[in-house]
């Protein structure tokens, strides 16, 4: 199990391919960016790592004409020029800002902390446009995992390939 931030997950998929080391590797979903981790540790050397993600990824070719991804390359292009999109963190900030959006809204212009706090506990399948198919936001007054479903993903040295169907963290 690769549990690291993206700089040390980087050093050790290389290490581990360097010194020949063969047993499957998992990787944490906070260090699945390809430009901030795959690419550093050289893109061969992750093969066959399994992670879990909620994002949808630029470098994935199944989301070359994907409406909620062409919505963040149209943001980035007029807000963010100089974005590497192969950065997981781009999506990862964009999702943040749509759903601090959808907050706001919800919140009706009364933004007191009460009311603020009650909408966060109060998102209902919010569908943010760079979530992968299936995966929305839900939340209530005794549940804050916004995210509670991921799907499984493998590297095949040039992007992560989905496989498998939703799973829920708490049903694994």
């Amino acid at each position: 199990m690769i549990a690291l931030g993206p700089k040390a997950a980087a050093q050790a998929i290389r290490k581990v391919h360097d010194i020949g080391w063969q047993a499957q590797r998992y990787l944490t979903n906070v260090s699945l960016s390809v430009a901030a981790v795959m690419q550093p540790a050289g893109v061969e050397k992750g093969v066959g790592i399994i992670t879990s993600g909620y994002l949808k990824d630029q470098g994935d070719a199944a989301w070359r004409d994907d409406p909620g991804m062409n919505e963040l390359r149209a943001f980035t292009k007029q807000w963010m020029p100089d974005a590497d999109l192969n950065d997981a963190n781009v999506v990862y900030g964009y999702a943040l800002g749509r759903t601090l959006q959808q907050l706001l809204t919800q919140c009706d212009g009364d933004f007191s902390r009460e009311n603020v706090m009650k909408q966060a506990a109060n998102l209902k399948d919010v569908a943010i446009p760079v979530l992968l198919p299936g995966i929305t936001l839900n939340t209530g007054p005794q549940d804050y995992r916004p995210i509670q479903k991921m799907q499984l993903q493998r590297w095949d040295g040039a992007s992560w390939v989905r496989f498998g169907g939703l799973i829920e963290g708490a049903d694994v």
